[in-house]
């Protein structure tokens, strides 16, 4: 009588080897997939710039916006599966924040830039005055910028997936700067268009003059946006909210002031915003509003 074999057990599959790393090292993954998704999607709209490429590519280039927010819904889904999802659909809509958060939001965040602005020799140049129509484009733009110019394709990453972890990991000052120099980062493709200095007839000294100001200007607004964020229960929605205030003064608010060029502006909102994370790193005491029950 022949003794049945035992059967091996089966192998894992290519597929569970791969879930089981992703789980193990979900900041380098998340990182990884943000980056390579939106550059690749960059790069139709910087060859254009530079003439490679004819066509208009704009719509390319703000889809590349939203590779946080994939790279963030499937590391979120690899991580932490179902349940994990329905907890950051849920932070992206989550409202509720004190009322003075909103203040600060929507009024002290451009407010920041335009006294970084004003505060800078010859600034005021030919400067356009304020107008009523400004009244009615601000809000519009604002709602735009919102969903079209980063805020919303970005922070369910950066903030949504990312700072919860690194703060984990590094506490939440030296996790917030690791963080603000990631996002910089992201950004590199950026300064090969002039929507940071450089593209056709730029060369290396732009880049080495725009990008270590802009490095230090995004960490600033990390850490403003960390304490933001650690204050109003780890909401996406108000950090998307926060990024929109960042953003939309630079479409809306600049063109009023002819004299400000790139490298003016990132130095006019690295006055604010520096003297501002300053002041909330020494007055939390590198806390950044972190519970503390969350360590």
């Amino acid at each position: 009588m022949n003794t049945p074999s035992k059967s091996n057990p089966p192998s894992p599959s290519i597929a569970g080897n791969l879930q089981h790393v992703l789980r193990q090292y979900p900041l380098f993954f998340y990182f990884l997939i943000a980056y390579a998704v939106s550059w690749i999607l960059s790069i139709p709209f910087i060859l254009s710039e530079w003439g490679v490429l004819h066509g208009d590519f704009r719509i390319i280039f703000v889809l590349k916006s939203f590779g946080p927010f994939l790279a963030a819904y499937l590391m979120t889904g690899i991580t932490e599966g179902r349940d994990g999802l329905l907890r950051l659909r849920k932070r992206i809509r989550q409202r509720q924040a004190g009322w003075q958060w909103y203040l600060f939001i929507l009024l002290g965040i451009p407010a920041l830039i335009l006294i970084g602005i004003i505060v800078q020799p010859g600034s005021l140049v030919n400067f356009q005055g304020l107008k009523p129509l400004l009244l009615v484009s601000y809000p519009l733009t604002y709602i735009a910028v919102m969903f079209g110019g980063g805020p919303l394709g970005e922070e369910p990453g950066w903030r949504g997936f990312a700072l919860p972890r690194m703060q984990q990991r590094h506490g939440p000052l030296w996790g917030t700067l690791l963080l603000g120099v990631m996002w910089t980062c992201w950004h590199l493709p950026d300064f090969l268009t002039s929507a940071q200095g450089g593209g056709p007839g730029t060369g290396l000294a732009a880049f080495l003059q725009n990008f270590p100001i802009f490095l230090v200007l995004v960490t600033a607004i990390a850490i403003i946006m960390t304490w933001i964020f650690n204050h109003t229960r780890a909401s996406i929605f108000i950090a998307i909210l926060a990024h929109a205030s960042v953003n939309t003064p630079q479409v809306v608010l600049v063109p009023l002031f002819p004299a400000v060029d790139t490298t003016s502006l990132n130095l006019a909102a690295l006055i604010g915003f520096g003297v501002a994370a300053l002041l909330i790193i020494i007055l939390t005491r590198g806390r950044l509003g972190y519970p503390t029950n969350q360590e």
